[in-house]
């Protein structure tokens, strides 16, 4: 078992405060705010990024696992999140995320690539811990 850390301070009120995120490591460190995460501001981040970034990193080593299992190593695995938040009965509520993955693999075909996709989202742990979530699509394309 390994431990991973995040922690977040948040300070005054929900439209007129602010706070700060930062990994255990100390690598990922950013402002968010009511801004960030509803209107238009760009300086910081929101919850629903990091939730994008960590299915990207998680989706795109699972995928790189379940290839060299196969006996293919690819050049390179491109996920970009899209976390969609929009509202349920008056509070804010992750709808959707799609998931858009481009993979640079010698050798594979397109309908391997099908198959290894699903089981990458069907099985990488953050997928896993995103069940919630009433939508996840994931569309793979081979780049040649």
């Amino acid at each position: 078992m390994r431990e991973h850390h995040a922690e977040a301070t948040w300070k005054k009120g929900l439209k007129d405060g602010s706070g700060n995120i930062k990994t255990g490591n100390g690598t990922i460190e950013s402002a968010y705010s009511y801004g960030t995460r509803f209107g238009n501001e760009r300086n910081g981040t929101t919850p629903e990024e990091l939730i994008g970034a960590a299915l990207s990193g998680c989706y795109s080593m699972f995928l790189s696992a379940l290839l060299g299992k196969e006996n293919y190593t690819p050049d390179y695995i491109h996920a970009k999140a899209t976390v969609i938040l929009g509202e349920k009965d008056g509070a804010a509520l992750v709808e959707r995320i799609d998931l858009n993955v481009e993979a640079k693999v010698p050798d594979l075909d397109n309908d391997k690539l099908q198959e290894l996709a699903k089981k990458s989202k069907e099985n990488c742990p953050i997928s896993k811990a995103l069940k919630a979530i009433p939508e996840v699509n994931v569309k793979a394309t081979l780049i040649e």
